[in-house]
């Protein structure tokens, strides 16, 4: 190891000894009981809420994929998705947050997803909608996890030169370390310090990028005569070998025709922004916020937060590649994702280059946590006691919460020894799996009245079976059929809800007395 690399790494193991001490510093209170552990007992800022938000929704795909999407074909399908994101962002804090704040703490004091879904519509003995939707969150979240610890094993292997496996496992054990301390609130404020570190990380990496390739005129002239690749409406095509590795010639990399984009193409790219009402890593920091009209301050703090980042992302994978535009290290879609690594060892000091690559680190670890945590409480706080052991004390749903955080991360890791895996392509799934489960009854339980428990169930199940469906039997027959899933399992679920309700005897009195008073319900 080189005197360079081992100044990146001083700087980045710096970083991780920071947030191991706030898993410490957070053990005590995250002990006391279990809505300290998962929700940190309804106590953060809205500043804290907005960034931890983010920062854990976000993850490694923020400086990895994005980037990597851009460098790779262009400008389009990433700056089209970070559209719909940023839409999906504002949308969610504005229309959701305030009434699930207000109706999760009406609703018997709700302090996860399935558990509001369970109070909401009043089940009272087996609780299927609990147990569906907890089962859900334990699957989607192994296979968001286990893109976290792809990420982090790139970073580590593409940074030391290491090999793949036993770097992956070094970044998953220190995400489960500070977890496994200090719950939801070291979560939440270690998500805030990652937020941070991840926004200057980008804006620092484009603005010396740009530097580097002598101007933004120099960047546009370098790009824009790759065959769509500015485009808004076509998509740049690497012409590749059988192994998927990038062809040049004469130190020119080899693009074919520009592919078409379609308004089926948009809308695909688009609807990422509905996978934002049925997202647990966010909707949670509603429930956690101090007071809900606090929210609306969060709302701006995280739509500012969103905008920059997701700019900044995009356009260093355009000037990644005016700078390096067919460099070994980036020859196939998944070395791509690198990109944002060699420019910061490139263009910064070893030191300096270690608090950027920190950034990568701070994102990885700021979406797995919650992933982790979530998981967790899942199965110990409502499958355990919600459904096996009614009677169980905090003092065992927390000792299920960690045999569990520590089975899923076992499962993510497993999912994570494909070191090609795209780490965009594993998101997108785990992404739609939520979205088309989740967003459509969180909507319909804070503004339908007359949706009933029927519905509520048949939603979960038609939106999280047609991501299934969809992705592995319909979209590869192509053409119209081969829109990202999240958008026909969303509606579909939208479909089973209205359909199933109608057909179904109204709600209860006390649920619809319910469903009124959280309107004006005061928390």
């Amino acid at each position: 190891m080189d005197a360079n690399t081992i100044q990146v790494l001083i700087a980045v193991a710096s970083y991780m000894i920071v947030i191991v001490v706030i898993g410490f510093v957070c053990a005590r209170k995250a002990n006391e009981n279990s809505e300290n552990y998962f929700i940190g007992g309804r106590s953060l800022g809205p500043w804290v809420a907005a960034m931890s938000a983010e920062a854990s929704d976000m993850s490694g795909w923020l400086l990895m994929g994005v980037p990597g999407l851009a460098y790779w074909c262009g400008f389009a399908d990433a700056a089209w998705t970070a559209i719909g994101l940023l839409v999906g962002t504002y949308l969610n804090w504005l229309i959701v947050a305030k009434p699930l704040r207000r109706y999760s703490t009406l609703a018997g004091n709700s302090i996860t997803i399935p558990e509001f879904f369970s109070n909401r519509f009043k089940e009272r003995s087996n609780k299927p909608l609990l147990t569906i939707a907890s089962l859900m969150i334990l699957f989607f979240f192994a296979v968001y996890s286990g893109s976290c610890f792809v990420a982090g094993g790139k970073l580590f292997a593409q940074l030391f030169q290491m090999p793949y496996i036993p770097m992956m496992l070094i970044g998953a054990f220190f995400v489960i370390l500070y977890t496994f301390l200090g719950g939801f609130l070291a979560e939440s404020l270690s998500d805030f310090l990652q937020g941070i570190i991840m926004i200057i990380a980008l804006v620092a990496v484009l603005g010396a990028a740009v530097i580097a390739a002598g101007g933004l005129n120099a960047v546009s002239d370098n790009i824009k005569n790759i065959p769509g690749f500015v485009d808004f409406f076509g998509l740049a095509t690497p012409v590749t070998n059988v192994n998927g590795v990038q062809e040049v010639s004469n130190g020119v990399p080899l693009f074919g025709s520009a592919a078409p984009y379609g308004l089926l193409t948009i809308l695909s790219t688009l609807s990422w922004g509905l996978g934002y009402f049925g997202m647990p890593q966010v909707l949670l920091r509603f429930f956690a916020i101090r007071r809900s009209h606090e929210l609306t301050r969060s709302r701006r703090i995280a739509t500012v937060w969103c905008a920059i980042s997701l700019a900044a992302a995009l356009f260093i994978g355009l000037t990644g590649r005016a700078l390096f535009p067919a460099s070994a290290d980036l020859s196939t879609y998944a070395a791509a994702e690198n990109i944002f690594i060699i420019i910061s060892r490139t263009l910064f000091h070893p030191l300096l280059a270690g608090i950027m690559i920190a950034g990568i680190l701070a994102a990885i670890m700021s979406s797995s946590d919650s992933y982790l945590l979530i998981a967790s409480s899942a199965v110990a706080k409502d499958l355990f006691q919600g459904v096996l052991k009614k009677n169980a004390t905090d003092k065992q749903v927390m000792l299920v919460s960690r045999i569990t955080l520590l089975a899923v991360a076992v499962a993510g890791i497993l999912v994570a020894l494909d070191e090609n895996s795209v780490i965009f392509t594993v998101v997108s799934f785990a992404w739609a799996g939520f979205g088309a489960s989740f967003g459509p009854l969180v909507l319909f339980s804070l503004f339908w009245k007359r949706c009933t428990h029927a519905g509520a169930v048949a939603g979960v199940v038609t939106g999280g079976a047609m991501v299934f469906i969809w992705n592995l039997l319909i979209k590869p027959l192509g053409g119209a059929f081969g829109i990202y899933e999240l958008l026909p399992a969303f509606l579909l679920s939208c479909a089973a809800i209205v359909i199933v309700s109608l057909l179904t005897p109204p709600p209860s009195r006390e649920i619809q007395k319910e469903f009124e008073a959280a309107k004006t319900f005061v928390c």
